[in-house]
């Protein structure tokens, strides 16, 4: 974990109510796709962690960029959605543990609903690196919340699902999942969405949790959850957790 200023760059929306967000600053606490920084917003108490959706290789002094993707869903996101390029942000960056890459097999499936879908976009990335096979399903209520189809299907094949039929396949993505061959899932999104797939899922996989934090790095213990094996804290110990480990 780094903690510093760090400048935005661009703050632009790209769907209903979805923002993206390009910051530069210390990249060197990132250490795999899932994590996620802690941003304070000026007039608000505690941070917003907001997912990693992308991030360069540090240069030599460790500064590089971070792409950020949040909804405005109160008064905190709204605030955000308004600063401009230049603006410093004190933020807290390479929470978490990231997804775990190595029990991916040949033909991963990665499933992402709604701001769920960013930090599947590193992920998918570096899977296609390691010279894996992606297939990613993205899922949406209607065709205006749709975001970064293209960016996917640039390096993947991408399965977009829309509930009201709007666009792409007509349902969820648990729809899309019985038409996919795939060795291994990584899926980030609302809890619903997770329990369609716990019922609909062929092989082992990883959940990375929404969860509200308090510190971000585990001191709080806010966040506690408790799992078969022992209790986790979603922003020390996940927000990843694997399907073997879950109580539903």
């Amino acid at each position: 974990m780094t903690e510093g200023f760090y400048v935005v760059l661009s703050n632009n929306k790209i769907a209903k109510d979805v923002y993206e967000l390009i910051v530069e600053g210390d990249v060197t606490g990132i250490s795999a796709p899932g994590q996620f920084v802690n941003i304070k917003l000026d007039g608000f108490y505690l941070r917003r962690p907001i997912s990693i959706c992308d991030y360069s290789a540090p240069d030599e002094r460790g500064v590089g960029k971070i792409t950020l993707i949040y909804k405005v869903v109160g008064h905190g996101t709204e605030s955000l959605s308004a600063y401009l390029p230049g603006k410093r942000l004190d933020m807290l960056c390479g929470l978490g543990n990231g997804y775990d890459m190595s029990k991916s097999g040949d033909k991963p499936l990665l499933i992402g609903g709604g701001v769920g879908v960013p930090p599947l976009y590193a992920l998918c990335k570096k899977l296609k690196e390691q010279g894996k096979k992606p297939t990613v399903i993205i899922g949406f209520n209607t065709k205006d919340e749709v975001f970064y189809e293209n960016e996917f299907s640039g390096i993947s094949r991408v399965i977009v699902t829309t509930a009201d039929g709007s666009y792409g396949l007509k349902g969820f993505v648990t729809d899309a999942m019985k038409d996919v061959d795939y060795t291994y899932f990584y899926t980030c999104g609302p809890m619903p969405m997770f329990r369609a797939i716990e019922k609909t899922a062929l092989t082992s996989g990883q959940y990375s949790f929404e969860e509200r934090m308090g510190c971000g790095f585990g001191a709080c213990m806010g966040c506690s959850c408790k799992t078969k094996y022992k209790n986790k804290r979603i922003c020390k110990d996940g927000p990843v957790l694997e399907r073997e480990e879950i109580i539903w």
